[in-house]
């Protein structure tokens, strides 16, 4: 699979600490980096039938529908396309404009992924997004118009203007616009952000976990209800929609990152990154210099990501790919850590599959830690 890391945003988020450049001035340019990127590492990946191409990073839906189409075109001269590729485009509410979308519907392009975040304008205007609560419902009717059926949209929950009724409100829309997929994580406070000097101002109120419990444990059982598998923490689909990209990322598939700070992966030990700086990036590329760096995994950092990974879904840690990859000190390791857990019923093994009991889904991240090596 292919992850397109696209370094254009239109504003910068109170929630989050990006560096995507909010200059077009590079667009072109940037456009012809990562097509030479393509072709310069087209041969990282052994299998060169796709079954995933994810165009994401900051917000690629600003580039016109040629631009994409043209970045489509030149990964096709390298790869094929499996019959039931899944082909995501990140977007913002307010770029899903109809002309924008109409011409979209005619490309290879079948799933959306559109940061709704929430249909409440005082959640919208506190994490600063461009659209509006309007924005968000009617982007999401004027695809489905077109065709695009296979939606998935991003809510925040916990945030400090929101409340346990309008997050049920939110969640009761998701289900009214039939969306089959939704990503959905808890508002945190990230360093440097505009949203961590209202907290420290007293602007607004800082996020209570005990609140983002309550609606996340919601959450998970009336998305249930409504047909809904939950397959990772943060991730919900109805059967047939489950997001094949993240997918691939979760059962430690081989990827290749195209684009400013793209990861890549080969399914085994090396893992590469992109520089971030995208002038340096494009500067790189004109030389026929790759701007990424490697590094080999230790058997360490390869168990820690196993457990911090595979604890997030619902098919958790296969133990014989434990016992047949690593070390006995590691094996009797895991052994060890995981008695007590699994003596208080925090963690279950289930066909030799080791998972977090569904009721500590909210701690997954922690229970992880816990087990990692240092």
């Amino acid at each position: 699979m292919i992850y397109l890391h696209i370094p254009f945003c239109k504003q910068k988020c109170s929630y989050c600490n990006f560096h995507f450049s909010t200059s077009f001035s590079l667009k072109d340019e940037m456009l012809l980096a990562i097509k030479k990127e393509i072709r310069l590492r087209h041969d990282e990946l052994e299998n060169r039938s796709l079954r995933s191409l994810y165009f994401g990073g900051g917000t690629p839906s600003v580039l016109s529908v040629d631009e994409i189409r043209s970045l489509i075109d030149e990964i096709q001269k390298y790869f094929s396309f499996e019959e039931k590729i899944e082909i995501t485009l990140e977007s913002n509410p307010d770029d899903l404009n109809k002309n924008f979308l109409k011409e979209l519907s005619n490309t290879e392009i079948n799933r959306l992924s559109i940061g709704t975040q929430s249909f409440f304008d005082e959640d919208l205007k506190l994490m600063n997004r461009a659209h509006n609560a309007s924005e968000a419902e009617s982007s999401i009717k004027r695809a489905q118009d077109l065709g695009l059926e296979n939606i998935s949209i991003d809510l925040i929950y916990g945030s400090p203007t929101s409340n346990f009724g309008i997050w049920k409100e939110n969640l009761n829309k998701t289900i009214e616009l039939q969306v089959p997929h939704v990503s959905s994580y808890a508002l945190t406070v990230e360093p440097k952000t505009a949203l961590e000097k209202w907290i420290e101002n007293g602007k607004v109120s800082s996020p209570e976990e005990v609140e983002q419990n309550q609606e996340f444990y919601y959450m998970k059982d009336f998305l249930k209800v409504n047909g809904f598998d939950h397959y990772e923490i943060s991730n919900f689909g109805k059967p047939g929609f489950h997001s094949k990209h993240n997918s691939a990322y979760w059962k430690s598939e081989p990827y290749l990152g195209i684009g400013p700070s793209a990861h890549s992966y080969n399914g085994s030990l090396e893992r590469s990154w992109n520089i971030a700086n995208n002038p340096i990036y494009i500067k790189n590329l004109k030389q026929n210099i790759l701007p990424k760096e490697t590094e080999i995994l230790s058997e360490k950092d390869r168990f820690n990501e196993m457990m911090m990974i595979g604890l997030r879904t619902i098919w958790g840690v296969d133990l014989g790919k434990i016992n047949q990859n690593f070390s006995s000190e590691i094996i009797n390791y895991l052994k060890q850590e995981i008695k007590p857990k699994l003596e208080s019923g925090i963690l279950e093994i289930e066909n030799n599959y080791l998972k977090i009991a569904e009721k500590h889904w909210f701690l997954a991240d922690g229970i992880a830690s816990d087990l990692f090596i240092v």
